[in-house]
């Protein structure tokens, strides 16, 4: 597993001319923040070695370099999922390589069901904590030495950066929720009785993705932000049927709100 993070980092330090330190996953209809993206240049995932191949609607599938603001970053537009077929290791390769090219910050974004009663379809959830409810984690096996056996969770989400974005959103009048993300391994929406059980055990939100990334963010060492965009409720009496395309509208209707705070957000970190 080293030997093919190594290989594929030294791949794309062979095309790359910006040397970022902040990296962005861009979740389910929220790749229009590539738009904001200066002086870029693109990398397809199909031509980078060891790479998996996003397969899904709505997910583009390169790497963008260039600079958001005054800074240099890297996005990761389209991502992977275990729902896909990918073990977690393939899932979160992009993170142990990211690792390798000197990323200190990553920033995650995703759509999400909410649980909490509060919560309305296009509200912007900072993630302050998350359940792991996918069933297999993404550090078993063999310890990578980019960090310990059993790393440290107890601060998964920078509470600096928090600090920073509920800052910049009071600034610019943008609503914010926080709460807990549970990831879960989909494909499925949830049932009623799921979204009940996801929010008695704590969840604000749930989703099918970002969880495993972030563990291994952490594990390298990696300060990680991370929000959600509402883009469904599973709070009873308003639930309904729901789908990928619906998810997607959502989520492009609350995209400027996000990108006005990761933009931001980006360059005060």
């Amino acid at each position: 597993m080293l030997d093919r993070i190594q290989e594929t980092a030294a791949y794309l330090k062979g095309r790359m001319h910006t040397q970022p330190e902040t990296a962005i996953i861009l979740g389910t209809g929220l790749g229009s923040l590539a738009g904001e993206i200066t002086e870029k240049y693109e990398i397809k995932y199909e031509e980078i070695p060891n790479f998996p191949v996003s397969t899904v609607e709505g997910h583009s599938g390169k790497l963008i370099f260039g600079k958001l603001g005054q800074k240099d970053i890297m996005a990761m537009q389209g991502r992977f999922h275990f729902y896909e077929g990918y073990s977690m290791k393939e899932v979160t390769f992009p993170v142990r390589v990211m690792r390798e090219l000197g990323i200190k910050t990553l920033f995650v974004s995703n759509a999400s069901g909410g649980t909490n009663a509060d919560f309305e379809i296009g509200d912007l959830m900072i993630i302050t904590d998350h359940i792991n409810y996918f069933p297999e984690h993404p550090l078993r096996g063999k310890n990578i030495p980019y960090g310990p056996r059993f790393p440290d969770m107890h601060e998964a989400y920078d509470k600096e950066l928090i600090r920073k974005a509920d800052a910049i959103a009071a600034e610019k009048g943008i609503k914010v929720q926080h709460g807990v993300y549970l990831g879960t391994q989909g494909p499925t929406f949830e049932t009623p009785a799921e979204y009940k059980l996801f929010h008695i055990m704590g969840a604000d939100a749930v989703g099918m993705s970002t969880v495993p990334e972030v563990i291994v963010a952490n594990h390298c060492g990696i300060k990680v932000f991370g929000v959600s965009v509402i883009t469904d409720l599973g709070v009873e009496g308003k639930i309904v049927e729901v789908s990928h395309e619906e998810v997607q509208k959502a989520a492009d209707a609350a995209q400027p709100k996000m990108t006005e705070i990761m933009r931001e957000l980006i360059n005060r970190a």
